[in-house]
């Protein structure tokens, strides 16, 4: 299975960029893992509703070249819908089972996504109802998936 995280914006702090690493090396066993980052766009303080949309339809438009059709696409949005550690890691394997081979997870900027993205979404996965830095929230999806490999390998990760 290849697994593409599609992201706006670069992981700034090392801490992020090293739990990033761990996690891309611990996954490599499991599956074929690529990070794409697409430059955010700078938001203004106090932006008006209108440049807001305009900023997250630029993000947006650099984001739609990667997207895949031949992919399986889950955003992330707090609108989506939440699963546990072991309901993502059934949906991982389900997919595998019916013959999806690329799975592509896409994490907005700060903004969140445009509704381009949005709507090219084959599932909306929540993690919470709060907002997470985007840089914070890559870390998050990266353990989750390996968690969720780890589950379906039947092998012991801590709870």
């Amino acid at each position: 299975m290849k697994i593409t995280i599609l992201a706006v914006g670069k992981v700034k702090e090392a801490f992020y960029r090293q739990a990033i690493a761990e996690f891309q090396k611990r996954l490599g066993r499991y599956c074929r893992l690529e990070i794409i980052e697409v430059a955010d766009e700078k938001t203004p303080d106090h932006a008006s509703c209108t440049e807001k949309i305009q900023i997250l339809e630029k993000e947006g438009q650099k984001l739609l070249k990667y997207i895949r059709e031949d992919a399986w696409v889950c955003t992330l949005a707090i609108d989506g819908i939440m699963l546990d550690s072991l309901e993502l890691s059934e949906k991982i394997e389900k997919l595998g089972i019916e013959g999806i081979s690329h799975i592509q997870f896409v994490i907005g900027g700060s903004l969140g996504l445009c509704d381009s993205i949005l709507k090219q979404a084959d599932f909306k996965l929540s993690f919470s109802k709060m907002t997470f830095p985007h840089q914070l929230m890559r870390v998050i999806l990266l353990e989750q998936i390996y968690r969720s490999y780890r589950i379906m390998m039947k092998e012991p990760y801590h709870k």
